[in-house]
């Protein structure tokens, strides 16, 4: 598998990550074997990063990964990463709270530390429920310096959600080494410029400029939801479809996933998971895609995308052309 620079972390990252989220769920729900079937797949097939947080399972994803990578001899283990969310009803203490969720974690995943530490929260204009504010993430990002010293993980990220132009700007703050960005073909706002008429009236968050400022401040990206929840991928739904962008209620990403596959039209035997992956592989501002599968099935066809290569010039084209229709627009300009 193909590895790319992680912006400044100084790691070739594999351009395909493992994720070990709630959505795809198989370190979380399947049983013991394909557990390890899919780490033994991933492992075989050249992923030399997994992806989870403390929130993932209430923690079983950690728990899970703990005796998955201890059966493993240490020089066969994948980098890992997890994250952390703050609660915002206790502002006063996010040193306390970053420091009992990491400690927590280390000992759930029977690690010393990890690769990466990611803030999960929210970054909005003003601060909210559940969400920071740009000054607040720049104080965890003052936390996040101080506890690293102590040697529990080597770099910083945060989860770039909630407001385009606020997450934007912490990247440029230039406090954080990696990014998870919001990117796949039904919201590939993030890869266009923010002078870019396809950007402009965008019905669901507008992240334009996105990847630009984390290729210009050396940030490494981790392409988070290249299925869109799986929207991409089936039409089956399994009830872990979460919306984390504006205007992402189900009806609204079905409606701009058939407006996608019309444009692309026939694919012949690639999967629409296949062809959601190729999209990412095709933005070089992307360090690592991270993929979430349910069964082992789905690890064998996400892995066989990465054999496939970038999305060709022709299906980019025609997807641009998409992107401008009323699906993917507001009312007001679509009735303009």
């Amino acid at each position: 598998m193909n590895r790319r620079r992680f912006g400044r972390t100084g790691i070739e990252i594999s351009e395909l990550t493992l994720g070990a989220g709630f959505v795809g769920g198989l370190l979380i729900h399947a049983s013991d074997d394909d557990k390890r079937g899919c780490i033994a797949a991933c492992l075989e097939a050249g992923v030399n990063w997994i992806d989870t947080a403390a929130a993932y399972g209430d923690g079983e994803s950690e728990k899970a990964l703990n005796w998955l990578l201890g059966e493993l001899p240490a020089s066969e283990r994948p980098h890992v990463s997890t994250k952390f969310r703050l609660d915002t009803a206790r502002r006063d203490d996010f040193d306390g709270q970053i420091r009992t969720s990491i400690e927590v974690s280390l000992i759930r995943l029977g690690m010393d530390r990890v690769d990466l530490l990611t803030l999960h929260n929210p970054l909005t204009r003003e601060a909210g429920p559940g969400t920071l504010s740009l000054d607040e993430a720049q104080a965890v990002a003052d936390s996040l310096d101080r506890l690293r010293g102590e040697g529990l993980y080597d770099h910083v990220g945060f989860t770039a959600l909630g407001d385009g132009p606020t997450v934007r700007a912490a990247v440029e703050s230039g406090r954080f080494d990696v990014a998870q960005v919001y990117y796949n073909m039904l919201n590939p706002t993030a890869g266009l410029d923010l002078a870019d008429d396809a950007s402009a009236n965008w019905s669901s968050t507008d992240f334009a400029g996105l990847l630009a400022a984390c290729t210009a401040h050396d940030v490494g990206v981790m392409n988070i939801r290249i299925l869109a929840a799986g929207v991409l991928a089936t039409d089956v739904r399994h009830g872990r479809e979460g919306p984390i962008t504006a205007n992402a209620e189900m009806e609204a990403e079905e409606a701009r996933a058939r407006t996608v596959r019309a444009a692309l039209g026939h694919r012949g035997a690639e999967t629409r998971a296949q062809t959601a992956i190729r999209f990412g592989l095709a933005q070089p501002a992307v360090s690592t895609i991270v993929f979430g599968v349910a069964d082992l099935a789905q690890v064998s066809e996400a892995l066989a995308a990465s054999g496939l290569g970038p999305l060709e010039a022709e299906a980019l084209a025609a997807l641009r052309r998409a992107w401008t229709g009323d699906a993917f627009r507001t009312r007001t300009a679509s009735a303009s």
